[in-house]
């Protein structure tokens, strides 16, 4: 078993980059999910629940932090990595809410025009991130992902989820930022400990799936029928609900390549 592919999402919800390498630190991959879109008035977090477009907005992230933000109509945004104590704003991601700081007037003006609501965009530094979905040893933390700081899922899952549905769905669907070659379907559910290169992880949970993977993520068009979510139902629901790719906190930094062996060690 190998590393097939490697993403990183750099604003929440919006488009993910494909990457040959990708570092590891405290809060996950570094880079991803640290900046978000939150609603001006209530401070609550945007996504393509209630926003499918943001599908099309690219963000890249930059070594100092920053972000390159691009998308259809709209010129491009360089946006600074704020300080990390100055310009705070309360936001509220599912239950949690925290103090972050905010990115300027320029950057909320550029996502209030491409989102059509008045909005702020928003950064959490590792001081300033969250505990973990359930709290798990007390220390992990995470950033603007929904509950954890890594995702991952095998080839081979995607590969029977097409054959069921009968037509092609593309991996970025589900989001995730490590991808398995030469495991079984689903294998993963049954891991708990893996090693890639120097890191050790913690399988923490399966991934409970959303309307999201509904989403086309070249058009922002929501499929008719459903799809994928109607056939997952019928045989991945479980507690928790639809159940597909599992959750991962690293336990250390260091770097992933496209390639590396996975090691199952539990």
């Amino acid at each position: 078993m190998h590393l097939s592919a490697l993403y990183r999402f750099p604003l929440k919800s919006a488009m993910g980059e494909s990457l040959p390498s990708l570092q590891l630190d405290g809060l996950g991959v570094a880079g991803d999910r640290r900046w978000m879109f939150a609603d001006a008035q209530t401070g609550r977090f945007m996504t393509q629940r209630t926003f499918p477009h943001l599908s099309q907005l690219q963000a890249r992230w930059n070594a100092a932090g920053g972000l390159t933000l691009e998308a259809p109509g709209m010129p491009v945004l360089q946006v600074a990595l704020p300080e990390p104590d100055q310009a705070l704003r309360g936001v509220i991601i599912w239950r949690d809410t925290l103090q972050v700081p905010d990115a300027g007037d320029e950057a909320a003006a550029w996502g209030s025009a491409f989102m059509g609501k008045a909005c702020r965009l928003v950064h959490v530094p590792a001081a300033r991130a969250r505990f973990i979905e359930g709290n798990l040893s007390g220390d992990e933390k995470v950033g603007f992902a929904d509950g954890f700081p890594l995702l991952l899922i095998g080839q081979a899952s995607l590969d029977d989820l097409v054959a069921r549905v009968g037509r092609p769905l593309e991996m970025l669907r589900f989001r995730p930022n490590l991808v398995v070659q030469g495991s079984e379907p689903y294998a993963e559910d049954g891991w708990k400990r893996i090693r890639i290169g120097a890191v050790e992880f913690t399988l923490a949970k399966r991934c409970s799936r959303c309307v999201i993977t509904t989403i086309d993520p070249r058009t922002a068009e929501r499929s008719a029928d459903r799809e994928p979510l109607t056939t997952l139902r019928s045989y991945r629901q479980g507690e928790g609900g639809i159940l597909f790719g599992q959750n991962l906190i690293n336990h250390g930094s260091g770097e992933l390549q496209v390639g590396m062996p996975i090691e199952v060690l539990e």
